[in-house]
């Protein structure tokens, strides 16, 4: 990886802190990408025992999966605590009378919250039946470590569900700041495939990946850095520009953004990809630690 792309976490804390009391207004793309996550459990085996919410921001995803799954304990794990003091007090203070009585509001209030990086979660190992993550993990400096962590916390047969965003996400940005200076304008984002490649390699099993483009459109390009501002969603890498943008450069870019315009609207694509996969019984060993094979012998087995 370039360094210069590497997250800075302790800026990324101070970005989500910053935006938590802004953060629901503009999540339009977020809160719908977790709907269509939701859908996609229609289909899988009903799960059972504590679920993580990694990623969790403000709960949306929280309080939908605590309604889903009344019965099963969840975390919410978020590496802003602000974004937890957001979503603890959203949990009833906003909700009708009559609502509080609901099942997901009651278990709402039992979710516990911890402070905690995808990259090192605070939870035991084999703790949990499903892992859920909406776009988050595209904030890690290692995805395989990530993954690793998660496949560490999950029981077997457990679940992770996530999604993240590919390499076209806010193409039409990057052309636009692209050459402005030396300084990285954008986070690097990874190809599905080689989340593919990651996720086996971590150990688990039957991934599936698949991908949509989704396009907001914006009326000026100032309204698109506002709401990029406003979820957290700042330049948090290590070859960030230390300050702001000369009026100079901003004005080019805004040109070269206004060059894409289409039907009076200004684009703002995102390439968002959804995945699962389950962490599988661990294979028996089949060689010790000095490189002797191990030959498995049943003596009940009839020979011949």
């Amino acid at each position: 990886m370039n360094p210069d792309t590497r997250i800075d976490k302790r800026a990324l804390r101070h970005s989500f802190n910053r935006a938590a009391a802004s953060y629901d207004a503009a999540a339009v793309l977020q809160f719908e990408v977790c709907e269509r996550m939701l859908s996609r459990l229609d289909y899988l085996k009903p799960l059972r025992g504590m679920m993580l919410d990694v990623g969790s921001g403000t709960g949306y995803g929280s309080r939908k999966l605590a309604t889903r799954y009344p019965d099963n304990p969840l975390v919410a794990v978020d590496i802003a605590l602000a974004m937890h003091h957001r979503a603890q007090g959203l949990n009833l203070s906003t909700a009708a009378w009559w609502q509080k009585f609901m099942p997901g509001a009651k278990v709402a209030q039992a979710t516990r919250y911890l402070a905690g990086d995808v990259e090192a979660l605070p939870i035991k190992a084999a703790s949990a039946s499903m892992v859920w993550s909406n776009l988050t993990v595209q904030w890690c400096n290692d995805l395989g470590l990530a993954f690793a962590e998660i496949h560490r916390v999950l029981q077997v047969e457990g679940l992770f569900m996530f999604s993240t965003f590919g390499p076209d996400t806010l193409k039409e940005l990057r052309q636009a700041f692209g050459g402005m200076d030396a300084y990285t304008h954008f986070n690097r984002f990874v190809d599905m495939h080689d989340i593919g490649d990651l996720l086996v390699r971590q150990g688990f099993a039957t991934p599936v990946i698949d991908m949509e483009i989704i396009t907001l459109t914006y009326a000026e390009a100032i309204d698109v850095m506002r709401d990029l501002q406003a979820i957290g969603a700042h330049n948090v890498t290590a070859g960030r520009r230390p300050g702001l943008s000369g009026k100079n450069a901003w004005q080019k870019a805004v040109r070269v953004y206004e060059g894409l315009r289409k039907d009076g609207k200004l684009p703002a694509t995102f390439e968002v990809i959804y995945g699962h996969a389950w962490k599988p019984p661990a294979r028996p060993k089949t060689k010790l630690d000095d490189g002797r094979q191990i030959i498995q012998f049943d003596p009940y087995r009839p020979s011949g």
